[in-house]
């Protein structure tokens, strides 16, 4: 058989039609051309009878696929497309800045600079901000020693022109606080909490609650009557070798500032500092209008010493020689810490809350106190109490004449949710659950017979406090007319005036007018010494039991006028409470929460969960329920 020809690139005989062409596959061969196509001007202008013919299907698979780059089918030039027809891959690169790019450059490298200047300012004016005004030629009528940061601000009674105070380093263990960004003392209560925010900031190591890490370093400001050559003036008394402030800020309900304060006095009795109460950011007046001087029931062991400047305050850490604490910086200090290390460490439950019961306890006995016009509405609105309570009952409780006693009632609305939870589409505990606790209390406590022994049931008689007057109405309708008194219902126009004008929201509460708001407050001094039996002498009628819910402040110092036995009845080992003869009745969490009482708010911004916050089954319950927060540590409604 014959063997059959080669094939030949150089046949010029006639190749077999098909239906599509064939691609060529290399970019610089003629037949290629990718990035080079011929475009319909130029296959306009070649020459179909030439055998180089591109447009011939014949011709471009008779040519060789690979060609070399010196052969007369390889493009003559090398340029892109994508990059121009004039482009030269071989041609020299030119580098370098040309006349052109610094110019169109230069705006943009003005402008950074500038900004770097300005950023530069800025910075040094918030580290050294008098060093800045000395620069740039701004004169303050400040000492040197204030320009360079040793004092803030100092009262021109405390420099005697004839010893000039000079500058001093502070002592070896005391690392300095520096306040040198603010010009007007003492601080709001958003700039002391930013201190502590500053302080706290980042992982610290475990210390003791009073002392210092293991470097055993504290942080303090300067003071100036620890400077060299200060003498105080001769009209003036020394300032207070140790204090410790509460600050009144508005923040937070009355009685939520009441009762941090009353620990904070009770530290200070503690630590032997003398106590003392700033007023300046509070919105609803001074304290003296509703409270004595809190130096007439607790002097310290100063007896007449003076505050210090108040550019000495600090904040955190307490440890510092003048601290101070308000609601918004409370969460630092009444804390997690502050409850191991003051708590009863052999108690259980509620007996573990029972130290900080005394300090509250002896506060609002020794230190908080009404001034004379309060406490003389208090006594009118007892007096008128007790008539009331008097004519209804007509006979004595004992031979001694001491008149049946009453229950006190405490309706919260507003912004003050209940701690536990309720059915759906329910935002406060129905008033039915508190006329029940109301004749459930006065069953139970063996109140509702009649002290002539007759065996005629005596009905309860109810003293209503509520910031809602709608629910306190809607209350007392459950009862006859007779058998319920407030301040609304008093007879007498004063105190008729110190009812609640409405619903509490901390919010709005700065938006009402000033005599609003001093008289609501001073409505809710006197709701809570009735509701509570606090400031009463042996002589004043006082409550059987308080019914409340355990979400309000109002509620837990409630518990400082009842007392511990009377409150929670005779506690046993576990530190349950007595659930028979307790005063103290909360309808909201109703005993289901472990403990069941503190002597302030813990789930609320200023303080953090309790570990040892437990549940327990309730006879009404079947299942163990975890409390439901109505808020976290952000900033939530403070209660009233």
């Amino acid at each position: 058989m014959p063997r059959p020809a080669p094939l030949s690139n150089a046949s010029t005989g006639s190749y077999p039609r098909f239906d599509t062409q064939l691609t060529p596959r290399t970019p610089h061969s003629r037949a290629g051309r990718a990035e080079e196509a011929y475009t319909a001007a130029e296959l306009e202008q070649v020459d179909f009878d030439d055998d180089d013919n591109y447009s011939s299907v014949v011709q471009q698979q008779q040519a060789p696929l690979l060609s070399s780059s010196a052969s007369d089918s390889f493009p003559a030039t090398t340029g892109y497309r994508s990059r121009g027809d004039d482009f030269d891959a071989h041609a020299p690169k030119r580098t370098g800045l040309t006349t052109d790019k610094i110019l169109s450059r230069l705006p943009l490298a003005l402008y950074s600079s500038v900004a770097a200047v300005l950023l530069v300012l800025v910075f040094f004016s918030l580290r050294e901000p008098e060093a800045l005004k000395k620069y740039v030629g701004v004169t303050t009528n400040v000492s040197e020693s204030e320009a360079a940061g040793d004092l803030e601000v100092m009262p021109t009674s405390t420099m005697p022109t004839s010893t000039p105070i000079q500058q001093q380093q502070p002592p070896p263990n005391i690392i300095l606080i520096s306040y040198e960004n603010y010009t007007s003392f003492p601080l709001d209560p958003l700039e002391y909490r930013a201190e502590c925010l500053k302080m706290d900031s980042g992982i610290r190591a475990q210390t003791p609650y009073w002392g210092t890490d293991k470097s055993g370093m504290y942080y303090d400001v300067l003071h100036v009557d620890e400077q060299v050559g200060y003498e105080a003036s001769p009209d003036e008394s020394s300032i207070c070798s140790r204090t410790m402030t509460y600050q009144l800020d508005g923040w937070a309900g009355l009685l939520t500032d009441l009762a941090l304060m009353a620990q904070v006095a009770a530290l200070a009795r503690e630590r032997n500092a003398t106590f003392f109460v700033d007023d300046r950011f509070w919105n609803r007046g001074k304290w003296s209008d509703y409270f004595e001087d809190v130096q007439a029931g607790q002097p310290g062991p100063e007896p007449g010493c003076r505050p210090p400047p108040p550019e000495e305050f600090v904040a955190c850490p307490r440890t510092a020689r003048h601290w101070l604490m308000n609601s918004r910086t409370a969460r630092h200090h009444l804390d997690h810490d502050f409850m191991e290390h003051y708590a009863d460490p052999y108690g259980h439950n509620l007996n573990r809350m029972k130290p900080f019961y005394e300090f509250g306890f002896k506060s609002f006995s020794e230190t908080i106190r009404p001034n004379a016009q309060t406490a003389q509405l208090i006594q009118s609105a007892r007096q008128e109490l007790s008539e009331k309570v008097t004519a209804h009952y007509r006979n004595p409780r004992s031979d001694d004449g001491t008149p049946m006693g009453y229950l006190a009632v405490h309706i919260r609305r507003g912004d003050r949710k209940p701690t536990w939870r309720l059915p759906y589409g329910q935002n406060y505990i129905a008033l039915s659950e508190y006329v029940d606790a109301v004749v459930q209390s006065w069953t139970r406590l063996g109140l509702e017979m009649s002290p002539s022994n007759d065996e005629r049931l005596v009905q309860p008689f109810v003293y209503i406090a509520s910031d809602s007057p709608e629910a306190a109405n809607e209350f007392a309708s459950s009862f006859s007319p007779d058998r319920v008194f407030s301040l609304s219902a008093s007879e007498s126009e004063e105190l008729r005036g110190l009812a609640s004008p409405g619903e509490y929201f901390q919010d709005a509460w700065k938006d009402l007018d000033e005599q609003v708001r001093v008289k609501a407050t001073r409505g809710m001094v006197v709701d809570f010494a009735v509701l509570s039996g606090t400031w009463a002498s042996d002589d004043d009628i006082t409550p059987d039991g308080t019914v409340c819910t355990v979400s309000s402040v109002v509620c837990r110092a409630a518990a400082f006028g009842l007392g511990w036995n009377r409150s929670f009845g005779e506690l046993d080992q576990m530190g349950m409470i007595d659930q028979e003869h307790m005063r103290w009745v909360d309808v909201d969490t109703k005993a289901r929460v472990l403990p069941a009482w503190e002597a302030y708010r813990g789930d609320t911004y200023f303080l953090r969960p309790r570990p040892w916050l437990t549940c327990r089954q309730h006879p009404d319950s079947r299942v163990y329920t975890p409390v439901q927060s109505q808020s976290s540590l952000s900033e939530t409604a403070p209660v009233r």
